[in-house]
């Protein structure tokens, strides 16, 4: 289903057993997530990971000659990472390369408990979505142990905390290209993809082009509140204040209407033939 979401990168939340990490460990959304671009430089394409099937991979071994778009989500998150598969998936739909043949698509798990079993069950679900024959071995939904995870979230510029106290993990959204010989060329933000820019980035991505950075519009449409441990939509302040600022203009816009025609009315009254 189509949604208008705004170009943003949103934080994501979802309620799993914690890792183990520092259970009075705190951290600052501002500071500690966020997808900062790495143009250039290389995925770790030693990095092993097991497949939708259980198999052992190594990142680069699923490159095949072709670029690819990168994911890192979790097969579990309720909202946010479903959204940006969804939106993933609606941009390939959209556009006449095909996946398995012109590129491939790799989704990670940010999640090391996750299991080869749960990613089997989303990339049906999306090989079905994308409806188009013989595009199957071209998605690749992998698992992998924490090490790998780092190794990937770090070339990539992707940073997610998990907070203690909530039981949950944020992280950003986007999705990146990579070139053939596993180069970041491109990235893109928030949600809604387009679908024409995707194309070009594969397009440049096959001939080992590099994209141009692109701005972040993104990271704070969530307010974290340590006080509660739960995230709120601080875009509802910018909102209203957006809202004031569009009721000031217009009422603005009425006082020199109403002036004019004040004036207008004067000239008009002391004319005489």
């Amino acid at each position: 289903m189509r949604r208008n979401a705004p170009i943003t990168a949103l934080l994501a939340l979802a309620a799993l057993p914690a890792p183990a990490q520092d259970p009075v460990q705190r951290f600052d959304p501002r500071q500690d997530v966020g997808i900062d671009q790495r143009l250039g430089e290389s995925l770790p394409l030693d990095a092993v990971f097991r497949d939708q099937a259980g198999r052992e991979v190594a990142l680069g071994d699923l490159l095949a000659g072709r670029p690819c778009v990168l994911a890192l989500v979790y097969y579990e998150c309720p909202m946010l990472c479903t959204l940006v598969l969804n939106d993933l998936l609606r941009a390939l739909r959209a556009i006449p390369l095909v996946v398995g043949r012109d590129f491939d698509v790799i989704a990670v798990s940010i999640d090391p408990r996750e299991t080869p079993e749960l990613a089997g069950r989303k990339a049906q679900q999306y090989v079905e979505g994308y409806g188009r024959a013989g595009s199957e071995g071209g998605w690749h939904f992998l698992t992998g142990e924490q090490a790998s995870i780092d190794a990937l979230a770090r070339a990539v510029g992707f940073r997610y905390a998990w907070d203690e106290r909530a039981q949950q993990f944020a992280h950003a959204s986007g999705v990146m290209v990579a070139t053939p010989a596993g180069v970041l060329s491109h990235y893109f933000y928030g949600l809604e993809y387009p679908a024409r820019d995707l194309r070009l980035a594969l397009v440049d991505a096959a001939d080992e082009r590099i994209g141009s950075p692109v701005d972040q519009v993104l990271l704070l449409c969530l307010h974290y509140d340590p006080s509660t441990g739960r995230y709120g939509l601080a875009i509802t302040g910018a909102l209203r204040l957006g809202g004031i600022a569009t009721l000031a203009l217009l009422g603005g816009f009425l006082l020199v209407s109403l002036r004019r025609e004040r004036r207008a009315a004067r000239g008009a009254g002391g004319f005489r033939p």
